[in-house]
């Protein structure tokens, strides 16, 4: 059956005097032919093969030696070689001649022994035949020994069968082998692989005698399993409480849940107790010291720990780059990492695979080339880690081509692979084909995760991809990541973006929240109708102890100068001020955007001279807003001076010079600033072309600026046939009016606007007929006139009060009377109030809100029920408190002005 035992090549180191030969197991001819030595194996003495057993580094020398074995008559019956030469065979690869070793010897061993071994065996190559030796061990009768459960329960941790391992654990109790150290300990091992750690735990307490391995064992369970805090608890009690003292395992088991914790102190003491025991000389506990100081952010204790290092190896040195990278010292990471190649030390997968995310960090994407080559040269391109670091270097630089080449060569994927890919897709715009990649992923079997959605919704959300992301967001309920707060907060962003708040909100309400997820929403309702959202969100925000940013403050500031809200804005900029936020470029660049909208011009310059380090946005807002507010000549100035400030105007620059251009009708100096942006080499947009066709219009130049819309080098949208439709209402032009609409009743039908304009142009010139015919086409598509509204601020609210509008409420019998009309709009808003004399007035003329403090969020009328519940005594008190201030004020203005010699009549 030993096919490679009949003739074999002697190639041994033992046999390095002699030329390799051939024998056979049927013929000497061969062996007596050796030279004879006075060590020679093939001597008349029979050889020690056991000390050469163990020395043993290929399949080829255990082969060999097996043939000499047979030759010297010491198989079968020898259970010693045996037992070594089936531990080499599985070593090696082998496992087959394991067994037929086992069958040929079994009948010579009356103990467990060699039954022992082979379970071990098996477990070593990873066979699964290790379970049908176990029970067929018993079925022969063999009573087992304390060293039979131990490699049949390392079978079951290395196949995760947990129910086979609870069967072989309750034999165990059954024998009597579970007080056995030894098997408990492996026991202990077989739950922490199988992250069972209650079973763990409770066998570790029902322990009757414990040693230093069920001590480590217990650490690195809980370790392993992220049980940091439990994993220094152990490392604690076991001096303290039974005076077992820690080796080296013990420290180097404890010290990676210190890192996770973060718990320096716990780690600075470890690093005392391992200095005064000596074990500092041991590289491993330096390898875990200069790793745990690393990601607890001490970068100078972990390089004192490494520069003290007599012995390094490559672990010392990924150690040292990982921490500093860990904590943000990258520039630190690359010269450990030139240091170690001066040193003559060799990265390996671990090192490339640790320095590539670094390169990207501070973007030097060119020395992330190199790295790959240097991969390529070391043979490590086909490292999985390495090649997913690649493609996620690749991406972030822009090189999707590249990053797409890397993937398409990998024989082999995980789904770190397919996430780096769809991230590739998702941040280089090619969204449908991350979508694409996503269906594939899954019709090669790899299952999406939370990393997968997260890198995938943003991307649904810049394309309006709704469907998409809502079937993404029902996957995530189906397999539990929607409970995962990446997720939630990837699913609000892009709910908002499709512009679908309430969606949003919903998955806003029932998610975990942080600061991202406020920061998304405050920012997605500052660009709709609903900006006092924002403010709300934001005020929450801090009621719940979160510390607002940058993101939460800009966002609400634009919510503010949304709905020109100047008290609620002037009261962050207060806070701004106190946080100390206010030096913050982009916060700056949103309180002038603020000021401008709500007209305070001198707010906004001293804001705009107090910047130190203005950029493109601080100018352009300024010029925006004196273009918007009727300081042409100031805004020019301004896009003049911002030559002088060495910055380059750019796309938004020239929009906002050539809009205070159209406003002004300064046609010379817009036409100078079209001509100076083809100079510059920027291309003109829709927007650009707008302001010169509003421009050209404002001052009756229809023919030029049917000519300019002629000539565009696009398709013009409906801004610029809006322009032209509102210049042809200023002159009159009612042919050019009807061009425009041709195309605008296209581009926007369910805009109301332009059909209103152009029936009453044409209700003006006396085409009835026509007017009644665009009434008529708007009716039929279903376009209704938007209502007019007016705003009146609240204290700390701003409502909207439609044309017309009047409501009744009754507040109670006990009190005074208000009758409010049937009036209320949709947000709630009361717009008159009818008091017990029948006199009904507007309720900005009263100002009854002021008197009734709740009464502005209020949302339906139900609702009002509630006042009923004041009594006459509190209902006249605040009319009283109202009529008293209005009264005082009327006092201090007649005061005021009578100074001056005026009669108020």
């Amino acid at each position: 059956m030993f096919n490679h035992a009949r003739h074999l090549p002697l190639v041994s180191a033992l046999f390095s005097n002699s030329s390799p030969l051939s024998f056979s197991l049927f013929s000497t001819a061969a062996i007596e032919a050796l030279p004879r030595s006075p060590c020679s194996l093939l001597s008349p003495r029979p050889p020690d093969l056991l000390p050469l057993l163990s020395s043993l580094q290929s399949l080829r020398e255990n082969k060999q030696s097996h043939a000499l074995a047979l030759v010297h008559g010491f198989l079968p019956s020898s259970v010693s070689i045996c037992a070594s030469l089936i531990l080499n065979y599985a070593k090696f690869g082998d496992p087959y001649s394991s067994g037929y070793l086992f069958e040929r010897s079994a009948s010579y061993c009356k103990t467990a022994f060699l039954w022992n071994t082979l379970l071990r065996g098996y477990t070593i190559a990873g066979v699964f035949d290790v379970f049908d030796v176990y029970n067929c061990m018993f079925r022969d009768g063999v009573r087992p020994d304390d060293h039979t459960f131990p490699s049949a329960l390392k079978a079951c941790a290395d196949f995760s069968l947990v129910q086979k391992g609870k069967e072989v654990h309750g034999f165990a109790i059954k024998v009597g082998f579970d007080r056995d150290v030894y098997v408990g300990n492996t026991l202990l091992l077989f739950y922490s692989s199988c992250s069972d750690l209650g079973s763990a735990q409770k066998m570790f307490e029902e322990m009757p005698e414990r040693d230093i391995v069920s001590w480590n064992t217990m650490i690195g369970a809980f370790s392993a399993n992220g049980c940091y805090e439990e994993a220094v608890g152990v490392f604690s009690g076991m001096k303290m409480g039974h005076g077992f003292m820690p080796n080296v395992v013990s420290v180097v088991s404890v010290l990676p849940a210190c890192a996770e914790l973060k718990d320096e102190m716990m780690a600075t003491v470890i690093h005392g107790y391992v200095v005064k025991v000596g074990f500092i000389r041991h590289v491993t506990v330096r390898n875990a010291l200069i790793d745990v100081y690393g990601k607890c952010g001490e970068v100078k204790s972990s390089r004192h720990v490494f520069d003290e290092a007599i012995e390094k190896n490559v672990v010392s040195w990924n150690a040292i780059i990982t921490g500093f990278a860990h904590a943000g010292y990258y520039n630190g990471a690359l010269n450990m990492f030139r240091l170690m190649i001066v040193e003559e030390e060799k990265p390996n997968d671990v090192t490339i695979s640790s320095v590539i995310p670094v390169l990207v960090e501070v973007e030097c994407f060119n020395a992330g080339m190199q790295i790959h080559g240097l991969s390529i040269r070391m043979g490590l391109d086909s490292d999985l880690f390495i090649l997913n670091s690649l493609i996620d270097m690749y991406a972030k630089s822009g090189n999707s081509a590249e990053a797409s080449s890397i993937f398409d060569n990998m024989s082999m994927k995980n789904v770190v692979t397919w996430n780096a890919m769809v991230a590739n897709f998702a941040q280089n715009n090619h969204e449908l084909a991350a979508m694409g990649l996503i269906r594939q992923m899954q019709a090669l079997g790899e299952a999406p995760n939370a990393v997968t959605f997260t890198n995938m919704l943003p991307a649904c959300g810049r394309i309006g991809a709704l469907r998409s992301g809502k079937e993404i967001h029902a996957r995530c309920i189906r397999n539990g990541t929607a409970l995962d707060i990446f997720v939630s907060n990837a699913l609000i962003d892009m709910y908002a973006k499709s512009d679908y708040l309430h969606l949003a909100q919903n998955t806003f309400d029932i998610s975990h929240r942080d600061q991202i997820s406020y920061n998304t929403l405050i920012v997605g309702y500052s660009q709709t109708s609903d900006c006092q959202k924002s403010v709300r969100l934001f005020r929450e925000l801090g009621l719940n102890g979160t510390q607002q940013d940058t993101v939460s403050l800009v966002g609400v500031i634009a919510a503010c100068a949304n709905f020109t809200g100047l008290k609620p804005g002037k009261e962050i900029h207060g806070f701004i001020v106190r946080r100390l936020f206010h030096t913050h470029l982009f916060v700056s660049n949103s309180l002038l955007d603020l000021y401008m909208k709500c007209g305070k011009i001198g707010i906004a310059q001293k804001i705009f001279e107090r910047i130190e380090k203005k950029d493109v946005a601080s100018w352009n807002t300024m010029i925006l807003g004196f273009g918007m507010l009727g300081e042409f000549q100031t805004a020019i100035n301004l896009f003049e001076a911002m030559r002088e400030d060495t910055l380059n105007h750019d796309s938004i620059s020239f929009i906002a010079v050539l809009s205070a251009c159209s406003h002004g009708g300064l046609v010379e100096e817009g036409k100078k600033y079209l001509e100076e942006m083809h100079a510059k080499g920027i291309v003109p947009r829709h927007m650009h072309y707008t302001c010169m066709v509003d421009l050209l219009g404002r001052a009756g130049l229809m023919e030029e600026a049917v000519k300019l819309i002629q000539e565009l080098p696009f398709e013009p949208d409906a801004n610029i046939w809006g322009a032209l439709l509102g210049a042809s209402r200023i002159h009159g032009n009612i042919e050019l009016a009807k061009w425009a609409a041709e195309h605008l009743f296209v581009l926007k039908p369910e805009h109301s606007g332009y059909y209103l304009l152009l029936s009453n142009m044409l209700s003006e010139a006396g085409k009835w007929d026509e007017a009644m015919r665009v009434r008529e086409l708007m009716k039929s598509k279903g376009v209704k006139k938007d209502p007019a509204y007016s705003w009146v601020q609240v204290r700390d609210q701003v409502r909207a009060f439609l044309v017309g509008e009047s409501a009744e409420l009754e507040l109670g019998s006990p009190g005074p009377k208000m009758n409010m009309d049937s009036g209320l709009n949709k947000s709630g808003a009361v717009s008159s109030i009818k008091m017990e004399t029948g006199a009904k007035r507007p309720i900005s003329d009263f100002g009854l809100v002021r008197c009734l403090p709740a009464l502005h969020d209020i949302p339906t009328l139900e609702h009002y029920a509630g006042y009923a519940l004041m009594t006459k005594v509190e209902m006249s008190r605040e009319l009283v408190f109202c009529f008293l201030s209005s009264f005082l004020f009327l006092f201090l203005f007649v005061a005021y002005w009578g100074e001056w010699g005026f009669v108020l009549v």
